[in-house]
C-alpha cells in the first residue's frame, strides 16, 4: 500500500535540484534546533534557579539523544526509506519543542534536550544519505559539502535567532520556539514532496534491523587513533561555545546582551561552514594534522580572552576554534572512511561519531563541574589544557600511522 502511494503521487514528487535544496533545508532546519537553546541557557538558569552544572547536563542531555539515534536508527532510512524515517524525526522534533515552549521548570529541558538529540540524530543521517542519492554516485565531493555546509548553517542561524529574538522581541523563551515550530512544519511539508530513494524499502517490524554495531578492526586500530582524538576535539570546541559562551560573556567578558551571545556561536558555526567549503581539495591528512595543530593556540586564546576580558581575542579565539573544528572534522571523518575495510565501514564510523559525540558531552560535563567549585577561568584552562593534551597525542599517532 505504501509504494503504491508513492507510485501515484510521484508526478508530484520534487526531484533534480529542487529534491537537493528541499533535503537540505530540512537537515538545516533539524540542527537549528540542537543551538537555539544556546542564549537562552542563562535566562532559563536565572527563570528556574538551578547551577552551571545543570546547566551543561542540560546541555549534554541532547548527545543521549545523538547516540540513541545512531546506535538504535542509524540503518533504519536504509530500510524504511528516506522519507518514512525522516518524517518520524521531524514529529519527535516538534514535540521536543513544545517541551520547550512550555517548559515549567528544568525536567522539560532535559525532555525537550533529549528529544532534540534523537530527532536530529535520525534526521542527519537520512539527510546525509538522502544528499548523496539525489546528488548521484559521480560526486560524492559535493554531496558532502551540501551536507556538512547545511549541518553547520543551521547549527550557525539557530542561536543568532534566539539571541535576537530574545534580547529584542517579547516573550524570549518563547518566541524563538513558536518560529522553529513553523519551520519544522514548512520542512516537513517538502520532505513530504521529495522524491524517495529507496526503491525496495520494508514493509514489517520483522524486516528491520535495530542491533548496534560499533567496533574497530585490530589492523587499523592505531591508524584509528588519531583521527578519534581529532574528532572529539573537534566536537569538545564546539560543544564548548554551544553550552558555555553565553555564560562566559556575561560572566568573564561582563556582557549579557543575548543577542551577541546568538553571534558569538553563529561565527563559529559560520566559519566551519566556509572553511568546509574552501578546503575540499585539501587532503584529508593534512586537514587533520593542521586541525590538531590550530586546536593549541585556539585553546589558550579562548583562555586569554577570559583572562584579559577582551571582545576582540574572544572574537579571534572563536574564529580559530572555528577553522580547526572544520578542518578536524572534515579531515578526520575523511581519514575513517579511507581506513575503514568496506564491509565494516558503518561500524567503524559509528564508532568514531561515538567519539564525536562523547567529545561533544564529556569535556563540557567537566567545566561545568570544575567551574562550580573554582573560577570559570580555571575551568577553561583545564579545557586548554585538555585540549592540549589530546591534540598533542592525536599529532603523534597521526604522523606516524596515517598515510
Amino acid at each position: 500500500m505504501v509504494d503504491l502511494t508513492f507510485t501515484r503521487s510521484r508526478h508530484r514528487e520534487l526531484g533534480g535540484t529542487a529534491a537537493i535544496v528541499a533535503v537540505a533545508t530540512m537537515v538545516s532546519v533539524m540542527f537549528m534546533g540542537s543551538t537555539l537553546l544556546t542564549p537562552l541557557y542563562v535566562i532559563y538558569r536565572h527563570a528556574f534557579g538551578f547551577s552551571q552544572i545543570t546547566l551543561t547536563l542540560v546541555y549534554a542531555t541532547y548527545v543521549v539523544g545523538n547516540l540513541l539515534a545512531l546506535l538504535v536508527f542509524g540503518r533504519l532510512s536504509d530500510e524504511v526509506g528516506r522519507r518514512r524515517a525522516t518524517m518520524p524525526a521531524i514529529g519527535v522534533a516538534v514535540i521536543g519543542t513544545l517541551m520547550f515552549l512550555l517548559a515549567q521548570g528544568t525536567a522539560a529541558l532535559f525532555a525537550g534536550r533529549a528529544l532534540s538529540g534523537l530527532g536530529i540524530g535520525v534526521a542527519a543521517g537520512t539527510g546525509t544519505a538522502w544528499l548523496a542519492e539525489l546528488v548521484g554516485s559521480e560526486d560524492k565531493t559535493r554531496a558532502t559539502v551540501i551536507a556538512t555546509g547545511s549541518n553547520f548553517f543551521g547549527i550557525a542561524i539557530g542561536p543568532l535567532l534566539a539571541g535576537v529574538l530574545a534580547q529584542y522581541a517579547p516573550w524570549p523563551l518563547h518566541l524563538s520556539f513558536i518560529v522553529y515550530l513553523v519551520l519544522l512544519l514548512v520542512s516537513a511539508a517538502l520532505v513530504l514532496r521529495t522524491r524517495e530513494t529507496v526503491t525496495h524499502p520494508a514493509v514489517g517490524l520483522a524486516d528491520l534491523s535495530l542491533r548496534p554495531r560499533l567496533g574497530v578492526p585490530r589492523a587499523i586500530r592505531a591508524q584509528f587513533v588519531a583521527p578519534a582524538i581529532t574528532g572529539f576535539g573537534a566536537m569538545a570546541l564546539v560543544g564548548f561555545y554551544a553550552a558555555l559562551a553565553p555564560s562566559i560573556l556575561a560572566n568573564e567578558l561582563h556582557n549579557t546582551n543575548h543577542a551577541v551571545a546568538g553571534a558569538l556561536v553563529f561565527e563559529l558555526a559560520i566559519v566551519v561552514s566556509i572553511v568546509i567549503v574552501l578546503t575540499q581539495k585539501l587532503a584529508s591528512r593534512a586537514a587533520m594534522l593542521w586541525s590538531l595543530a590550530l586546536m593549541i593556540p585556539s585553546a589558550a586564546l579562548v583562555v586569554a580572552a577570559q583572562l584579559l576580558a577582551s571582545m576582540p581575542v574572544m572574537l579571534a579565539a572563536t574564529a580559530l576554534c572555528g577553522i580547526a573544528a572544520a578542518l578536524g572534522y572534515r579531515g578526520s571523518l575523511q581519514v575513517v572512511n579511507q581506513i575503514a575495510p568496506a564491509e565494516r565501514r558503518a561500524e567503524v564510523v559509528s564508532t568514531y561519531f561515538v567519539c564525536g559525540f562523547s567529545g561533544n558531552a564529556l569535556p563540557v560535563i567537566g567545566v561545568g563541574v570544575l567551574s562550580t567549585f573554582a573560577s570559570a577561568g580555571i575551568a577553561s584552562a583545564a579545557f586548554a589544557v585538555m585540549i592540549v593534551a589530546f591534540a598533542g597525542v592525536a599529532l603523534i599517532f597521526g604522523a606516524k600511522y596515517t598515510d
